[in-house]
């Protein structure tokens, strides 16, 4: 997406002829099958640990941490690989993000007119919000040190970061939408009132 956005603010006149039907096939192939390898690389060397501390799982899907607390022996070294490995996907994707936005935004600073800016920010804000709150709460989860938060805390840490980013995704891409806002405008103007 943020290719898209690049592409549509920093290139308009080629958008027709570079986000064509065959390249947005292959960036969801490609998603798509990095998804499958990413989840069959740990999913394969889950099967190379072994377990000792009991099956329960202190949270509510099972998770690479939460898989290797219960594992007797220490990190295996493929098992450090393919965290390694994952960093590597998970931070040359936050680069490629943020290499596309800083072009993006050096684009958008050049434009003359007001009105040509706010639409080129309004057209790229939903994306950049949406991958901020993504990005924050998986850092929180997954960056919190493990002896100092309690078990009870991981949970809800896990919901924060896989429920709440998917649920605000159509609320904010949708208000941009005139028909939204108006209803929103209505509904808070009258409890508003309602209240008063």
């Amino acid at each position: 997406m943020a290719y898209d956005r690049y592409v549509a603010i920093c290139q308009p006149l080629h958008y027709e002829r570079v986000m064509n039907r065959r390249a947005c096939v292959q960036m969801a192939a490609s998603a798509w099958i990095g998804g499958i390898l990413y989840s069959t690389l740990h999913t394969g060397n889950t099967f190379t640990v072994t377990f000792c501390a009991g099956n329960m799982v202190d949270q509510f899907f099972c998770e690479i941490p939460q898989l290797l607390k219960l594992a007797c022996s220490d990190l295996n070294l493929s098992e450090i690989g393919a965290l390694i490995f994952s960093a590597c996907i998970v931070l040359s994707c936050f680069v490629f993000i943020i290499v596309s936005y800083v072009q993006i935004f050096k684009a958008v600073i050049r434009i003359p007119s007001e009105q040509g800016r706010h639409k080129a920010f309004s057209t790229c804000l939903p994306h950049l919000t949406m991958v901020s709150l993504f990005v924050c709460t998986a850092i929180f989860a997954y960056l919190k040190p493990t002896s100092s938060s309690a078990s009870g805390l991981d949970p809800m840490v896990a919901a924060l970061y896989s429920v709440v980013p998917p649920m605000m995704n159509p609320v904010i891409y949708s208000i941009r939408n005139k028909e939204i806002k108006s209803s929103l405008r209505r509904l808070t103007d009258g409890r508003l009132f309602a209240n008063n």
